[in-house]
């Protein structure tokens, strides 16, 4: 089995799941760089088997600049939706502002409640 047998590259050139799961290999390599061990990985993730997750090592460490350039553009690309969704938010989080604001108005928030 070839190493990059464990993970799914078809779904969208963009992103990289482990085969099976839809759990992406930067999920398992942010881990990994916060000094987790393969065990502790295991434990955030409890469907996952330690092979996969050692494949996963295996193929960041083999390909780290390709991976880390991926998972930067991952970054990247999750904090332009978030701040397109800042900018234009949808309808239903339009009205959930309003709710929010009229409660504060009100004093009817919840303690610790998006203050």
């Amino acid at each position: 089995m070839k190493l990059e047998d464990y993970f799914d590259f078809s779904e969208a050139p963009d992103y990289i799941r482990i085969q099976g799961h839809r759990i992406g290999i930067e999920h398992v390599v942010r881990l990994y760089n916060e000094y987790h061990s393969p065990e502790m990985i295991a434990q955030e993730f409890p469907g996952l088997s330690l092979e996969k997750i050692y494949a996963t090592l295996a193929y960041y460490l083999h390909n780290k600049a390709d991976v880390d350039a991926y998972m930067a553009e991952r970054i990247r690309s999750a904090e332009e939706r978030w701040r397109q969704a800042q900018e234009n938010p949808s309808p239903m989080m339009l009205k959930m502002r309003a709710v929010k604001e009229q409660w504060q108005r009100e004093r009817r928030m919840p303690k610790g409640c998006g203050t």
